[in-house]
């Protein structure tokens, strides 16, 4: 099943085309009707094994899958399309899916969202990765003697915003595009305490409230990550009370 939005005037840029692959018909219908209402153009498909083939002879700007779905699910899905193409894709998971988000973000999806989640959240997620995908093409598209950006390189931590990489000791480490906004954030100016409502200001945009919390686990989880390839990682300091910073390491 596919559905798309109504076409633009001759005159107005063709809007984004985001795809939707989900069995859960309500979430479809009413993400599909979101998005739309945001001036995106949407295509809808309730399965893996369906969604494939479109997506590769046809493909949209960015494509948000369900982790689980009958005949192929969100997982096998993004590691077959991988096989073929670098489509940006988002996840939708549950709360106890965090294992699969792990696989996910290795497989090469671009971020995750929790169910249940809003409308506006899901927009500005797609919104930046969007604008890094546009960089990245960009980037690429530049004359040969046009300068590229240079990576971001504190201690062992090195990071390259247009292509979205981030390495460790030479190890490489998967972020969500927020994970990595909050690292960039803290990386840019090490030592110096970022707030977590600067924090949130870096990784969301205006429309977006989300609560201390949220940064804290988000903070959580890139510990974690750079852990997991170096146990020894201490580059994000708490300060009580304050905030965060990033120790050169």
């Amino acid at each position: 099943m596919a559905q798309a939005s109504p076409t633009p005037a001759p005159d107005a840029a063709p809007p984004r085309t985001i795809a939707l692959v989900d069995d859960d018909r309500n979430i479809l219908t009413s993400v599909s009707i979101g998005l739309q209402a945001e001036g995106f153009a949407t295509r809808v498909y309730s399965d893996g094994a369906s969604a494939l083939k479109a997506l590769l002879e046809n493909p949209p700007d960015l494509a948000v899958f369900d982790i689980k779905m009958p005949r192929m699910d969100g997982l096998e899905l993004l590691q077959k399309l991988r096989e073929q193409s670098a489509l940006p894709v988002i996840f939708l998971t549950s709360k106890d899916e965090e294992p699969d988000e792990a696989l996910g973000l290795a497989l090469g999806a671009d971020d995750y969202i929790t169910k249940p989640f809003s409308q506006r959240l899901l927009v500005a997620r797609i919104r930046a990765i969007l604008r890094r995908a546009e960089l990245v093409r960009d980037e690429a598209e530049a004359a040969p003697d046009e300068p590229k950006s240079d990576p971001i390189r504190r201690g062992r931590l090195v990071m390259d915003p247009p292509r979205h990489q981030v390495s460790w000791d030479g190890r490489a480490v998967s972020l969500t595009v927020t994970e990595f906004l909050i690292l960039e954030a803290l990386a840019l100016r090490p030592g110096v305490i970022k707030s977590r409502n600067q924090l949130m200001d870096a990784a969301y945009s205006d429309d977006i409230f989300v609560d201390d919390r949220t940064i804290d686990s988000h903070i959580k989880r890139l510990r974690r990550k750079f852990r997991a390839v170096d146990p020894g990682f201490s580059g994000i300091e708490t300060l009580y009370g304050a905030g965060y910073s990033f120790a050169d390491g």
